[in-house]
């Protein structure tokens, strides 16, 4: 018996490996899966036996051929002496009774420590996982909700079986039967209404621990079935969970991204789905509001994270070495600032340097630091980049030897005007910086020192508040220019910003 199983095995493989209608994208993956080239290929003759499952076919192949830039990035646990830990999160009910379970353990080994790992789609993901994966997302493509939506769209939202790079769990029967009762609540309602459904059951159970608390263990992002064992997580942890669920009950459902604020601190995770009419509609349950209609500050950028790989990604165009750390060096993402904010195109010549390279990189002022959001092609020493938010400060950079340096002065980019901002360093002036509600209030006996931009901060000195003073006055500051002002006390929340001629002061 055993003999005429592994013969057939032989066939089923040697038969899909023997038709050259296989789109080329799906035979390039197919070679690099190496072993387990043969799990992926009883999918695709799983659904080449049958013209009835000419659309599940192109699905396996959607899946397929994108599946190489795809892994998990998980963790294990090993004692002081670099034995590994008979310890796994998900072998136990709750993450109550996991925890416990850890702390005795703890009391069995000495000095535990967690050492990530990286497993890739490609090498792991065996046959039978993937075609539950593609019966269950036809399945609910049948519901009311979404048997209009069409083909491409039920592979790009619904279809894929991850979200970003978490652990691989086999999700979708788990999500389907724990929300299906949204099924009979919205059988009368649409896809705005059915979101309130969505977010006021996630406040019953999940907890929102965006600043409140991190992860210490090396795990980027939850897995599927953790993010309901945990019960708790921060903004990006809710976007995936509610990808997930929207997924499983056959709504259109992706992942948006703030890489960062172009005005202000820190990053932020949403999600968007569609309407019946097929309109965009971006939505954040962790808000009251949930759907979004416009947002509070300019985004340096919005991404979509996708499964399928965007040809026009920059990662597909040089080595992702020579990508600064971050979104860009992926494979699958989409640019959709455009549908949040108003933008426009930011040109400029850049400083020469030794190596020149020949891409370019856009920064905005996030965290204390220049943080490379966007790209250009560097063509006769000059760059265009496209698609940026209006109403920000921009900083061309190099990304040499790891490092991001300056490649041309700061661009403020308003909605009417562009104004680069070199400093004069011949022309300077008193600059009286005053207290402003909501912006700056000063503290008795603080020091305050104002720097300007001329390829690094530059300090003009520092000043000390005194009893009663509500401004402070800094001599010889470059017209022009770039500025900041840091106190002696600052949580690294202090944006730039520019003086008019008029003494009008702009925060960025």
């Amino acid at each position: 018996m055993g003999k005429i199983i592994m013969m057939l095995l032989l066939l089923s493989s040697l038969y899909v490996r023997s038709q050259n209608n296989l789109p080329k994208n799906v035979t390039a993956v197919l070679e690099k899966a190496g072993k387990n080239r043969d799990e992926l290929e009883k999918v695709i003759q799983r659904y080449n036996q049958n013209k009835a499952d000419s659309l599940k076919l192109k699905a396996s192949y959607f899946l397929i051929s994108n599946m190489d830039i795809h892994s998990s990035v998980d963790y294990y646990w090993i004692d002081g002496t670099g034995k590994r830990v008979p310890y796994n999160e998900m072998d136990y009910p709750d993450f109550v009774t996991a925890v416990k379970a850890f702390e005795a353990i703890k009391s069995k080994y000495e000095n535990v420590k967690p050492v990530p790992y990286v497993y890739k789609d490609i090498d792991t993901i065996k046959a039978d996982f993937l075609i539950r994966n593609i019966e269950n997302a036809f399945a609910v493509w049948k519901q009311p909700q979404s048997k209009n939506i069409p083909f491409t769209d039920f592979c790009n939202y619904i279809l894929p079986y991850r979200v970003g790079s978490e652990p691989l769990q086999d999700w979708r029967t788990v999500y389907h039967e724990k929300f299906g009762w949204i099924e009979d609540s919205l059988k009368t309602q649409n896809t705005e209404q059915a979101l309130h459904y969505f977010a006021k059951d996630m406040r019953t159970w999940f907890v929102n621990t965006w600043d409140q608390e991190q992860r210490k263990e090396p795990l980027p992002h939850l897995g599927p079935i953790q993010l309901l064992n945990r019960k708790k997580g921060n903004c990006d942890d809710i976007g995936n969970l509610m990808t997930y669920t929207l997924r499983s009950q056959g709504y259109c459902a992706s992942l948006e991204s703030v890489p960062y604020w172009a005005t202000s601190t820190g990053t932020h995770f949403f999600n968007s789905t569609f309407s019946s009419e097929g309109k965009l509609i971006p939505f954040d349950v962790s808000t009251a509001n949930i759907k979004i209609d416009n947002f509070s500050r300019e985004p340096s950028k919005v991404i979509r994270i996708t499964y399928a790989k965007q040809p026009d990604a920059l990662a597909n165009i040089i080595d992702r070495e020579q990508i600064p750390p971050g979104f860009m060096r992926n494979k699958n993402y989409m640019d959709v600032t455009a549908n949040y904010w108003q933008t426009g195109s930011l040109e400029t010549s850049l400083f020469a340097i030794p190596s020149q390279p020949t891409i370019a990189y856009v920064c905005v002022f996030n965290g204390m630091k220049w943080r490379p959001t966007w790209w250009g092609k560097i063509n006769k020493g000059r760059t265009k980049f496209d698609n940026l938010c209006k109403g920000a400060v921009f900083l061309p950079a190099y990304f040499v030897d790891g490092k991001i340096q300056a490649a041309a002065y700061p661009i403020a980019s308003g909605y009417q005007h562009q104004l680069t901002l070199k400093p004069d360093l011949v022309n300077t002036r008193n600059v009286t910086i005053e207290e402003q509600d909501k912006y700056l209030k000063f503290r008795l006996d603080k020091k305050y020192t104002l720097y300007y931009w001329n390829n690094n901060w530059i300090s003009m000195g520092e000043k000390t508040v005194t009893e009663g003073s509500t401004s402070l006055v800094f001599e010889k500051v470059p017209k022009n220019a770039l500025l900041l002002l840091i106190p002696e006390y600052s949580q690294g929340k202090e944006r730039p910003f520019i003086i008019t001629d008029n003494q009008e002061r702009i925060w960025f």
